[in-house]
């Protein structure tokens, strides 16, 4: 079992955590969504944190596409 504040997910990228806590943060912001100082989220509703999930994935498919199509505006 999980500790609180633990991780179970492993990036497959380390060097790409900046980058993916910078997009958590903006999509925090865009939805209206406190982000806690100590980064736990258990006090989160399942609506609030899927749909920073949400909004996260679909943001993340957008780069990627941009990035097979030869575009790389962000």
């Amino acid at each position: 079992m999980a500790r609180r504040g633990s991780r179970s997910n492993n990036l497959v990228v380390p060097q790409a955590n900046a980058a993916l806590q910078q997009l958590k943060l903006e999509a925090a912001q865009e939805l209206g969504v406190t982000m806690p100082q100590d980064g736990y989220m258990g006090n989160y509703t399942s609506r609030e944190t899927g749909s920073l999930g949400g909004y996260i994935t679909k943001r993340l498919v957008q780069l990627a596409e941009q990035s097979l199509s030869g575009r790389s505006s962000l």
